[in-house]
């Protein structure tokens, strides 16, 4: 699966150039990436909207919370406007940022079912259209039954292919597991942290085309050997990959899932609906197809009760934790 391009030129015979897969996950994973871009809109789904809300709740730098506002506004997750007259600027969600709320939830999902421990989910939802209380299910936007990852097929769609991997400066840190749950718990930051980061998203990613084998992972990633056996010892930690020998040895591995690490594909799903959605331009890079009806889809995270797409304006929710102001 390593794909490669050969450029040739006057000064150079040849050069071989490592290609990066297509994907709508990935473009979506980078938006909620850095830590305090999560933090930011996660208390905005809760309502905060001034910037001097921000700052008290998150214990943010000024500049920094700055930064990451601007960089939203840029990206059409949020638009600014005095809507409340007497408080000044504000942020509010766009459609674009509105539309994030599902990855949200079927994050939570996750996280609720796997992350939580002993502990109770820290958010309670309350579908308002039906009226009942109800925890998100990620399901197939067709017949509406919830997906695996042994449901879905996949093929190329009009956006796949590689290219050379993007070379802009990192200017932000990955996500920080510390600093993801600052203020209050949260099952989305437990699951973020696992994914979080961008070897252990793309290795996770390699792991759903099929990649199990280190060296494999390697060539195609272009990775470190120190930072692919680092990651993979992560996700084998946190219970999402397990090692399965493979040598008449034993001293040779590959990397399957684990019942957890099958439940993360639902999440990965959301992402790239919104994705494939707001970021393609219409040039999707896979089409998925649900086995148990048929249909190509997307998936749609729904209310457990009605199976209506739960909505961030049809949504109520109780804490089971007490928030300090």
């Amino acid at each position: 699966m390593k794909a490669e391009v050969v450029r040739k030129n006057k000064k150079l015979k040849s050069a071989t150039i490592l290609l990066e897969r297509h994907c709508s996950v990935r473009r979506t994973v980078e938006i909620v990436l850095d830590s305090w871009s999560f933090l930011i809109l996660r208390e905005a789904f809760f309502g905060v909207k001034r910037f001097d809300k921000f700052q008290s709740r998150l214990g943010i730098p000024r500049q920094t919370l700055s930064n990451r506002l601007k960089k939203m506004v840029q990206n059409g997750l949020l638009s600014t406007g005095t809507r409340d007259t007497g408080k000044g600027k504000q942020y509010y969600f766009t459609f674009r940022g509105k539309d994030l709320f599902s990855t949200m939830l079927s994050l939570m999902e996750f996280g609720d079912k796997w992350l939580a421990g002993d502990e109770p989910p820290p958010l309670r939802l309350i579908h308002t259209r039906c009226g009942k209380k109800c925890h998100p299910i990620t399901v197939c936007g067709e017949c509406k039954k919830p997906v695996t990852a042994f449901d879905v097929a996949y093929r190329d769609g009009a956006g796949a292919g590689y290219s050379p991997p993007e070379t802009r400066p990192v200017k932000h840190r990955s996500s920080d597991p510390k600093v993801l749950q600052r203020i209050r718990p949260c099952s989305v930051a437990r699951s973020l942290a696992i994914i979080g980061d961008r070897w252990s998203f793309l290795i996770l990613r390699e792991g759903w085309f099929g990649v199990r084998r280190f060296d494999e992972m390697r060539e195609n990633l272009g990775i470190a050997t120190n930072i692919l056996a680092d990651r993979l010892n992560r996700l084998v930690k946190a219970g999402v990959l397990r090692k399965v020998s493979y040598s008449a040895t034993g001293d040779r591995f590959e990397y399957r899932f684990t019942r957890m690490g099958i439940d993360l594909y639902k999440p990965m799903l959301v992402m790239m609906a919104w994705g494939d959605k707001w970021l393609s331009d219409g040039n999707t890079p896979l089409r998925l197809r649900h086995r148990q009806c048929d249909h190509d889809f997307q998936a749609q995270v729904v209310c457990s009760e009605c199976l209506e797409p739960l909505r961030v304006t049809d949504t109520d929710y109780t804490l089971t934790y007490t928030l300090d102001e």
